[in-house]
């Protein structure tokens, strides 16, 4: 099964991420830079 896999619109860091990480995520921001995360920035379930 793939991971999730989102690009941080502030800092471009790609990620991936297991389901409720990526939830996490989404809440409270990029754990690199803090940044604005949304399900847009998702490319793949």
């Amino acid at each position: 099964m793939t991971m999730p896999t989102l690009t941080c619109p502030g800092c471009t860091t790609r990620l991936e991420l297991d389901e409720p990480a990526l939830e996490a995520t989404i809440d409270h921001g990029c754990p690199l830079c803090g940044g604005s995360i949304s399900e847009q920035n998702v490319m793949s379930y």
